[in-house]
């Protein structure tokens, strides 16, 4: 079962430094993600998988979270204390949280 994060949770979590992952592809990343999200394609995440820290959780976003809850699947069967953000990028923008356009994570 997947483990749902609130866009509250994920703004605690970046405060404190927690691992966020964009599954979207990279025209949507650059058009505006989250701070300090990594950018792993859904269809590179499988493959990328020892980028990331399997001791600390790891917060899975996409633009709604459709793509973010299959992918948070795929890392708490691997291992990972994964969790989908829900709503995705979109309610994370709409709840008035800062977006960073590029290609860049920037903090």
């Amino acid at each position: 079962m997947t483990t749902i994060a609130t866009i509250d949770e994920l703004a605690a979590a970046t405060a404190d430094g927690a691992a966020v992952v964009d599954v979207r592809e990279p025209g949507e990343y650059v058009g505006g993600h989250v701070p300090g999200a990594v950018l792993m394609p859904m269809g590179q995440l499988p493959s990328r998988v020892g980028e990331l820290d399997r001791h600390r959780p790891v917060y899975v976003i996409c633009a709604s979270g459709n793509r973010s809850r299959a992918m948070s699947d795929h890392l708490a069967r691997a291992g990972f204390d994964a969790r989908s953000v829900d709503g995705g990028t979109a309610a994370w923008a709409a709840a008035g949280r800062p977006v960073v356009a590029g290609a860049k994570p920037s903090a």
